[in-house]
């Protein structure tokens, strides 16, 4: 067993030597991982890295080429239909049905999801969410942010266990993103949920995440606390790490050095 999950031997989310290939380009090239309970793991790397592939295969969308994973002490994705009734995801670049109304596809997806009184649960999230205004509205019709409220809103209606987010203030204003933000938090704070976070949003990562997995072409370069990953890298904050890990032009054993240059560049 890796390290990685072997380290937190009650984790919700468990991923050893996971890989996944498409013909002659393997995607994600044994990765290992684990997310504990009640944490937020922000899953980040630059574009192409694997994360959007990693979670695919953590919902059960794409079937591993080798490895394997675990969630909620189940295995997937042969127990898939176990586990989904209790984790959801979000993701802006998933569209709900474009010709049903918000309201129309939020009760659709909470029927799907076994919740009961699915029309007070819509309810609530509509107001939670400032979306009392769109809920008769065609979901088609709705701008970028105004669909990355809805998908927060599906994604929060059986009340998950483990949520899966994929870039999930996307497309929001600094004052809307922040709302989320916070209505994730409490959503933690109240339920215990567990998550796992792919963002570009450094912010979000410093503010939010208990953990940080980094991931390059498809590996696992680095993890670690943001505050552990700062003090690594002698940097001031995470947008700096994450440039200096994607970019592949620091050391993580060598730091930064003075002047801010980094040290040990890759050749």
């Amino acid at each position: 067993m890796s390290s990685a999950i072997a380290q937190f031997p009650h984790a919700v989310i468990e991923v050893r030597d996971l890989r996944k290939s498409y013909r002659q380009v393997e995607a994600v090239k044994g990765i290992s991982f684990a997310v504990r309970r009640g944490t937020t793991t922000a899953l980040l790397g630059g574009n192409g890295a694997g994360k959007t592939t990693t979670l695919s295969m953590l919902l059960g969308v794409l079937t591993p080429t080798a490895g394997a994973i675990r969630i909620l002490d189940e295995p997937m994705p042969a127990r898939r239909y176990h586990v989904l009734p209790r984790i959801n995801f979000t993701s802006p670049y998933v569209d709900l049905p474009k010709r049903l109304t918000v309201g129309e596809n939020l009760r659709v997806y909470a029927r799907l999801y076994g919740v009961a009184r699915p029309r007070d649960r819509v309810r609530e999230l509509a107001e939670q969410l400032d979306l009392g205004e769109l809920i008769k509205r065609p979901y088609g019709n709705l701008s970028a942010g105004q669909r990355t409220r809805v998908s927060l809103a599906k994604a929060l209606l059986n009340r998950p266990e483990v949520l899966l987010l994929d870039e999930p203030t996307a497309s929001l204003d600094p004052d809307v993103g922040d709302r989320m933000r916070t209505l994730l938090e409490s959503y933690q704070k109240q339920s215990g949920c567990t998550m796992l976070l792919a963002t570009h949003n450094m912010g979000e990562v410093e503010r939010m995440c208990d953990d940080v997995i980094m991931l390059r072409a498809g590996l696992v370069v680095d993890q670690g606390s943001p505050s552990a990953l700062l003090e690594r890298y002698g940097r001031g904050n995470m947008e700096e790490v994450f440039l200096d890990i994607t970019r592949e032009r620091i050391d993580p054993d060598h730091g930064a050095s003075a002047d801010g240059h980094a040290e040990g560049i890759v050749s």
